[in-house]
């Protein structure tokens, strides 16, 4: 059974009332992201990314969405409960009807069982199943509340990749940057970092990082708690 909180160094995320909970893909996903002054944060569920963008970067407003409401509850009540209250505004709402000035940033841990069978749960299907939102309606909506020099940042599973590429393609956007995620040195990749960009680029900035390693430590160090800190 999942605990009903998850405890940061600068804020804490209760979880009870959402289907998915904090884990290391929104995690990572929230450390690696780049920001800006606007960032929108898309399926924020508890609002753990929104939190970690909004302790990264002081001067940004973020704007955290989701279909569900208790979600959406959830993520308010954690929120108003961190330092980072006035700066994140949680809106109940689907991406295609959403309508905001455009945004610098833009992440989403998006929802990413294609071709399988929903779970019975409607909840978990709407967080983890395509059928909420498939990757052409993401890059879509993306491409729209993008701005010309901002960036879009995504964790997708291995096997989700060649979709996701395509309809990033097919959107109008170009990878700029691309991390794969191992759980050890010797197994391949299990999820994939991407960031997204309007503008045209030779080059894609790619880079591997091992759970755990020193690398992984360090990119999250700001956010865990230490053992002693835990365990006092």
């Amino acid at each position: 059974m999942s605990n009903s909180f998850f405890k940061f160094k600068q804020f804490t995320v209760n979880q009870e009332k959402c289907a998915m909970k904090v884990g290391t893909d929104g995690t990572i996903l929230g450390a690696w992201s780049r920001g800006g002054k606007r960032v929108l944060d898309i399926g924020t569920g508890t609002g753990l990314i929104a939190l970690m963008m909004a302790q990264r970067f002081p001067d940004a407003q973020i704007t955290a969405i989701d279909i569900d409401y208790d979600a959406c509850l959830q993520a308010k009540e954690n929120v108003l409960a961190s330092p980072f209250g006035n700066r994140i505004n949680v809106v109940e709402s689907r991406l295609q009807v959403f309508q905001a000035e455009a945004f610098d940033a833009i992440v989403c841990n998006p929802p990413f069982f294609n071709d399988s069978l929903e779970c019975p749960d409607g909840k978990r299907t709407m967080a983890r199943h395509t059928s909420s939102l498939p990757y052409s309606e993401l890059f879509r909506n993306v491409a729209r509340l993008l701005t010309d020099d901002g960036v879009f940042s995504a964790i997708i599973p291995f096997d989700c990749r060649n979709d996701f590429e395509a309809e990033g393609i097919i959107a109008g956007l170009t990878i700029t940057r691309m991390t794969s995620v191992k759980t050890t040195p010797r197994k391949p990749a299990r999820r994939f970092l991407y960031e997204f960009a309007k503008c045209t680029h030779s080059d894609v900035e790619q880079s591997e990082i091992i759970i755990n390693s020193p690398e992984y430590n360090e990119m999250v160090k700001d956010f865990y708690l230490e053992k002693s800190e835990i365990n006092p």
